[in-house]
């Protein structure tokens, strides 16, 4: 399975984090699915299994990832996408792992009428992995004097937006529903970024004044924060061995790993590791 990264002029970083290369013919547009084609890798195989999570970024994966690495052969690479991107990725079988936080507007809840939705026909097992602080990223000093999203309608604001199917993005346009405001006014709310790293980077670099991310985006580079509220982030597991998904109950629940977690700012990770919703043949046959 392969999982295309970043593209576009000047995305030259995006080769750090490739592992192989699939070149398309000069004279074709694309490869149809289905169709065989060969990779190169850039290096060997790695000994062991990797696993492949799709979809919401949180920095918490990097932490899973390593700690997974250090008691196991089993390897995480993720895939930023946006948490509908890794339930489609889930439903096509396509990953392991999908992070998720998609809140419900009629329900006021996260996450799970989503799975129950468009997950029917595969075993799934969702799982919590933190609490969440989300708000904006603002340069040191809040030089624009931004207070709440209301302010992002301001004429002397540039915005910088997560992508469509991002959850960060649907809770911001939930923000803006409740307060009756037009997304479509705010200056750069078509200019997406796919990572939470990527908005807090856009921001420090003074191409926006500010977007909608996690706390511990805007610490790791040095910004500043306006918090918006906590939100629940979850993982949808479909693991092969119950031997796999015990491993990383065990680390989720694991004191060490919280620790390092919460250490990165805006995480409650009390409840980690607690089946939140699993897959129910029964109930599915019976809807």
């Amino acid at each position: 399975v392969a999982a295309p990264l970043g593209r576009g002029a000047g995305l030259i970083s995006s080769l750090t984090k490739a592992q192989g290369m699939l070149t398309i013919p000069a004279a074709q547009d694309g490869l149809a699915a289905g169709k065989t084609s060969t990779v190169k890798l850039f290096g060997q195989m790695a000994a062991g299994k990797n696993l492949l999570a799709v979809g919401s970024h949180d920095l918490a994966l990097d932490i899973l990832g390593i700690h997974l690495k250090r008691r196991s052969n089993l390897s995480l690479t993720c895939a930023n996408v946006g948490s509908m991107g890794g339930i489609m990725a889930m439903n096509s079988g396509e990953c392991h792992v999908a992070g998720i936080h998609l809140l419900d507007a009629v329900t006021g809840k996260y996450n799970v009428s989503y799975v129950r939705k468009y997950l029917k026909n595969i075993p799934w097992k969702l799982v919590h992995l933190a609490r969440r602080e989300q708000g904006l990223i603002v340069a040191p000093g809040n030089p624009k004097q931004i207070t709440n999203v209301s302010d992002l309608l301001r004429e002397n604001v540039l915005f910088v937006n997560r992508q469509r199917g991002a959850g960060t993005r649907m809770l911001l346009d939930y923000q803006l529903h409740l307060q009756r405001l037009n997304g479509r006014q705010i200056s750069g709310y078509d200019k997406e970024v796919a990572t939470h790293m990527a908005v807090a980077a856009t921001v420090a670099a003074g191409a926006a004044d500010t977007g909608m991310g996690i706390r511990a985006a805007a610490v790791a580079l040095g910004l500043d924060f306006i918090p918006v509220g906590f939100e629940q982030y979850d993982i949808i597991v479909n693991l092969e061995t119950d031997e796999e998904i015990a491993l990383l109950l065990d680390i989720l629940k694991y004191e060490a790993f919280r620790h390092e977690v919460e250490r990165l700012g805006g995480y409650d990770l009390s409840a980690a590791g607690d089946i939140v919703a699993q897959y129910d043949r029964e109930e599915v046959g019976s809807g």
